[in-house]
């Protein structure tokens, strides 16, 4: 049974321990470390929910681009100064 430890020798492990660290530190250690599992379990079903949003997200197009186009500039500023001419 459980590669040669038979469940006495569980239980008097389980004792020597409760008498070296008392119920009250062991309750603790027991609470932390659920708490530390929980917290675990919750990251990585996160993780897994937002890589399964990156794969399923559309693309959006909200901004602006960052580029201008020269040319059409150099043209409005020709056809203003044009504009100036005339009026003068």
């Amino acid at each position: 049974m459980l590669g040669g430890i038979s469940i006495w020798q569980l239980l008097i492990v389980l004792g020597i321990i409760i008498l070296i660290f008392g119920t009250k530190k062991l309750r603790n250690v027991g609470t932390d470390l659920g708490g530390a599992v929980k917290g675990f379990k919750q990251a990585v079903n996160e993780e897994e929910k937002d890589d399964k949003d990156k794969a399923h997200a559309k693309v959006a197009h909200d901004e602006q681009p960052n580029t201008y186009d020269v040319r059409a500039e150099e043209k409005a500023a020709a056809d203003k100064v044009e504009n100036q001419e005339e009026r003068k």
